[in-house]
């Protein structure tokens, strides 16, 4: 795997900078839901149902807040988009790891609804950072790192809360997301490139709104149906084992698979479709259901892994290139949003299958919803590109 794009990259220093930040902000973030989980379970002495209806409260405020954040960064710039949320983050999680369920599930939406937006906010530093040709093989660094968050995070949390009280080890973790919030406001990094005027960074949403941008939503809520989905289906596959120790190494292979997949996908020389990707994950997952036992399964999570970093790469890319820049943030704010609708989706609906047909009907179904839903949008947008081929012939005649 030639490593070229990637010193290329990393030899920028704004980049460098945001890679980095990433993974400062993103593994206390990880390792706060668990904690928050375990802290309900453990400490408040309440089921695994009223921790999930907080996780599912505070997600829901966050799908709320993408677009709404993501829009005031087009507008009125980091620094005064990010201060609200330092001080209400703050403000929250100084209080609510020591209050009881009724208020935690209540401060759980302001804390959802002023969330740093983190994930919009670096993705737009790293892809100005960077020349064009260089923009993929950049957000596929993130992805890795997103991945090395997702495996670090959770650890350290339960290692954590398992050795201290889970009330000060949530404190500490929230903190952590404070001061990273406050660093992003000290580094500042830009998010647009040079000659665009942050006051007229307006531009009215029937502009970009297109149908080739919800075609991307689609699909990177589809992705993270997908991915979630298989969450839950690991889970059940496990305890249908008796393995259920065994879950967190071969979530790990998963996860290795995906980070490998993200560095070859950004040392490709040409980007492929979102669609195609899609599908890909979608067909890879699918065999996951004919695991027989840990090994197995985590022999084939390591090749469906390899899609999962490279899909959610591509849909990335994608808004970058349909939306302009002076409207990026906002647009980055639907793409969270449409990766969290489909992540709150697919829990439920893999457990659906789950109860019917055990772990294979989980991840049976999962991976035929992603191979549908690429079909359908690839089939769309070559629908929409022939009739705007025939508008312009007519036009042309």
């Amino acid at each position: 795997m030639p490593f070229a794009p990637y010193r290329r990259v990393l030899a920028v220093p704004a980049a460098r900078t945001a890679l980095l930040l990433g993974l400062f902000l993103r593994i206390p973030m990880f390792a706060g839901g668990v904690v928050l989980t375990l802290h309900i379970v453990q400490t408040l002495h309440r089921g695994y149902a009223e921790a999930g209806v907080v996780s599912a409260l505070a997600t829901i405020c966050i799908a709320i807040s993408g677009p709404w954040r993501g829009r005031l960064l087009d507008r009125i710039g980091l620094r005064r988009t990010v201060v609200p949320s330092i001080i209400v983050t703050a403000l929250v999680w100084s209080v609510a790891p020591f209050v009881g369920y009724l208020p935690l599930l209540l401060l759980a939406i302001p804390a959802g609804l002023f969330v740093t937006p983190t994930f919009s906010i670096l993705r737009q530093a790293i892809i100005t950072a960077v020349p064009d040709a260089e923009r993929r093989t950049a957000l596929s660094l993130d992805s890795v790192g997103v991945e090395l968050s997702f495996m670090l995070g959770p650890v350290l949390g339960v290692w954590a809360a398992t050795t201290w009280s889970t009330t000060w080890v949530l404190f500490a973790a929230e903190m952590l997301t404070v001061v990273g919030a406050i660093a992003v406001w000290v580094v500042n990094p830009v998010m647009r490139s040079e000659g665009h005027d942050a006051d007229a960074a307006h531009l009215p949403r029937r502009e970009w709104f297109s149908g080739a941008f919800l075609a991307v939503l689609a699909a990177a809520a589809a992705t993270t149906l997908v991915l979630s989905g298989c969450d839950v289906a690991f889970v059940a596959a496990m305890r249908g084992y008796g393995a259920v120790g065994s879950l967190g190494p071969v979530l790990a292979v998963w996860g290795l698979g995906s980070a490998l997949g993200g560095l070859v996908y950004g040392a490709l020389h040409r980007s492929l479709p979102v669609f195609a990707l899609l599908a890909g994950l979608g067909i890879v997952t699918v065999p996951l259901a004919l695991a027989s036992g840990p090994v197995s399964l985590a022999l084939l999570s390591f090749v469906a892994g390899l899609f999962c970093a490279p899909t959610i790469t591509a849909t990335v890319d994608a808004v970058s290139r349909v939306v302009d820049e002076r409207a990026r943030g906002e647009a980055m704010g639907w793409h969270g949003s449409a990766m969290t609708a489909g992540s709150a989706l697919g829990a439920p609906v893999a457990g659906a299958a789950i109860d019917l047909q055990g772990y294979a009907g989980g991840f049976a179904l999962v991976g035929l919803l992603g191979v549908l839903v690429a079909t359908s949008g690839w089939a769309t947008v070559r629908l929409r590109r022939r009739r705007r081929a025939a508008v312009d012939v007519a036009a042309a005649a």
